[in-house]
């Protein structure tokens, strides 16, 4: 009777540690939503072979749904308003919103999805797809998760920076003018860089 009693506490146990331990040990996976106010979202491209033009979007939404401690990401997607670009200069982004670069009016989103996501040393690699001007390709982001803190109104805010790089011409933005010393007026390669900051959603 001892013995039996005895085995069966110790099955107890068992049970108990292994049912306990990985309801401790799981991942609380949560959604953050991406800030407008404290991001950006930055492109730049070369201009006339010796010099670099700069710009951002201004309308764009996103998540990622993610366990920061245990620096896991199981979901991240983005889509921007294709007709908020800007580079400080009106004439260049009405030319940017027409159908030579995002052709705003037939392509009016941007979208980015991810497909996987690893950690690689104290960053982070993404691959995903990316929709631009009717076309969809697979871009790799690389960057930093920031961390996470409370702001002063309870919120939990978390930090990342990512940085990629595309050719517009994958995408079908194919527009450019030969200069008379040589090279073209726009680059192909184009480099993004995200700074963003995101609000975790309330549960």
């Amino acid at each position: 009777m001892t013995n039996r009693i005895g085995r069966a506490m110790a099955m107890w146990s068992i049970g108990a540690t292994v049912l306990f331990g990985a309801t401790l040990g799981h991942a609380e996976t949560a959604r953050y939503d991406v800030d407008l106010d404290h991001s950006i979202v930055e492109f730049k491209v070369a201009h006339m072979v010796i010099s670099k033009t700069t710009g951002h979007f201004k309308d764009y939404t996103g998540f990622i749904e993610m366990d920061p401690d245990a620096g896991t990401v199981k979901a991240l997607e983005a889509t921007i308003k294709s007709a908020s670009v800007t580079t400080n200069h009106e004439k260049r982004d009405a030319h940017l919103r027409n159908p030579d670069f995002f052709d705003v009016e037939k392509y009016p989103t941007i979208t980015y999805k991810m497909k996987s996501h690893k950690k690689t040393g104290d960053g982070y690699t993404a691959v995903g797809d990316l929709t631009l001007h009717g076309v969809t390709k697979e871009v790799t982001l690389t960057g930093n998760f920031n961390g996470v803190t409370k702001d002063p109104w309870g919120n939990t805010r978390a930090g990342f920076t990512a940085e990629g790089k595309v050719n517009r011409k994958d995408f079908g933005m194919v527009w450019n003018k030969a200069l008379d010393s040589g090279g073209l007026v726009v680059g192909d390669e184009v480099f993004i860089k995200l700074d963003i900051e995101c609000i975790k959603a309330k549960s």
